[in-house]
């Protein structure tokens, strides 16, 4: 028998882990561990990735050398304990393809300060990369269209944030599709980013029902000491419920219809 082979139908599955990248290869065994809350045998851990029982051990003995939190030993049992992260050299490849398109789509259409925040995340992740990988990241082919958004706001869109983080009310001044002015004071809840268009969704006293809100037709806002009666979470997942919630107009409204037949 081939070092490092099980007999049987774990063979191809062990070959497949065996030609992962190290990194790729480690991952596989910590997200097995963190799906068993008691100690597992070093035994099963070697059947469910299809692995011999002495790479299993080399790899524990990897993953305990670069910082990662198991107990156990031969014959009785591993276990993960709580509060282990996994450092940015444990992303597999598809996983860094992944951050990479997210954050060039941030890049492209997100606001000044988000587009900074992501940069600054991203240089981050790349400095503490091996070689290797680093040049992996900086080099995905996964791209982003081009923009059509244009940054027309004159309000700051931190505020907007930080209302929404801190589920605080905020006295809004704006402007509607045919130029109509009101001051309303309303309830963040999300603050959604199109390719043409930025979209707050909040509660409205006004209308006393869901709102969006273009970021572009806001003419002033000011935070409120004011927080809204509700918890942000249970507002988000009612919204979502209504005929207002997630969908992907090319021009998302600021009124449903009904509510523009109500206005007062």
């Amino acid at each position: 028998m081939l070092d490092g082979l099980i007999l049987g139908d774990t063979t191809a599955k062990n070959w497949q882990y065996r030609l992962m990248a190290r990194s790729e290869r480690l991952l596989a065994l910590l997200q097995v561990l963190r799906r068993h809350r008691n100690p597992v045998s070093g035994a099963a851990l070697a059947r469910e990735l299809g692995v011999s029982i002495r790479t299993l051990y080399r790899d524990i003995a990897s993953l305990q050398a670069q910082g990662a939190d198991i107990e156990g030993e031969p014959g009785v049992g591993y276990v993960l304990r709580p509060g282990f992260m996994l450092p940015p050299l444990m992303f597999s490849q598809g996983e860094l393809e992944a951050l990479m398109l997210g954050f060039r789509w941030v890049q492209k259409f997100a606001d000044t300060p988000v587009t900074r925040a992501a940069t600054d995340a991203l240089a981050k992740i790349s400095a503490v990369l091996p070689g290797e990988l680093r040049e992996e990241l900086e080099n995905t082919a996964l791209l982003v269209g081009p923009r059509k958004i244009v940054d027309s706001e004159i309000v700051d869109l931190a505020v907007l944030r930080a209302a929404i983080r801190r589920e605080r009310k905020i006295r809004l001044s704006y402007a509607d599709g045919n130029g109509s002015a009101s001051e309303r004071t309303v309830w963040p809840v999300a603050l959604g980013y199109f390719e043409e268009t930025r979209i707050l969704v909040a509660w409205c006293e006004w209308r006393e029902g869901y709102r969006h809100f273009r970021t572009d037709r806001m003419r002033a806002l000011s935070l409120l000491d004011q927080r809204y009666p509700r918890r942000r979470a249970a507002m988000l997942k009612e919204w979502r419920d209504t005929d207002m919630g997630p969908r992907r107009p090319s021009q998302p409204p600021d009124e449903s219809p009904a509510s523009a037949k109500s206005q007062p």
